[in-house]
């Protein structure tokens, strides 16, 4: 099982890392290959909405935008599960996973073929390092997101300072789940 971990805070010491860890965590000791992205980490910008609104993502299913996402897009066709943790930020995702949700939506939504995502469980978090305000509506995105795509809604993690500890240990769970499943083929 391929497990693809997808964090988006340029903080590395910080709640979001501390969920990106427990996640590696349990999926490992499942026996998961993890695969570790920093989205502030690599170089993707905002979605351009190119020619008419639509570039060649709707038809070719590629972004025409020339950056670290091409890379990254193709290298997700050979995973089989994600988590993707995000600080809440204005009670949304951080900038970084609302550019690559937002290019991976237009490059995979659209797919006859199946899509990368598609049918795939996805753990979604949302780390409010504050007053906890923002977490439904930054995992309610987050569904929107997944829903386009057509994966596999695993589950939806709120996490504070106040439930660090409870809900670090519940990330990892979730991630030994996950990282536990057997890899569909061909679905």
């Amino acid at each position: 099982m391929n497990v693809m971990i997808f964090t988006c805070s340029p903080n590395i010491d910080g709640l979001t890392a501390a969920c990106g860890n427990a996640a590696k965590i349990g999926a490992e000791e499942a026996g998961a290959k993890v695969v570790m992205v920093n989205l502030n980490r690599q170089r993707i910008g905002r979605c351009l909405a190119c020619s008419n609104g639509w570039g060649t993502c709707r038809e070719e299913h590629v972004c025409q935008v020339k950056d670290d996402f091409q890379e990254l897009h193709a290298s997700i066709a050979n995973i089989d599960a994600f988590v993707m943790i995000t600080p809440v930020y204005w009670g949304e995702m951080s900038e970084s996973a609302k550019a690559f949700s937002d290019r991976i939506r237009r490059c995979e939504a659209l797919k006859k073929d199946q899509s990368f995502f598609e049918g795939k469980p996805v753990i979604s978090v949302a780390a409010a390092g504050g007053s906890g305000n923002g977490l439904t509506t930054c995992l309610t995105s987050m569904e929107r997101f997944l829903t386009h795509v057509k994966a596999e809604k695993f589950d939806f993690i709120g996490i504070t300072q106040k439930n660090r500890v409870y809900k670090l240990h519940a990330i990892q769970e979730a991630a030994r789940a996950i990282g536990g499943l057997s890899p569909r083929k061909g679905e």
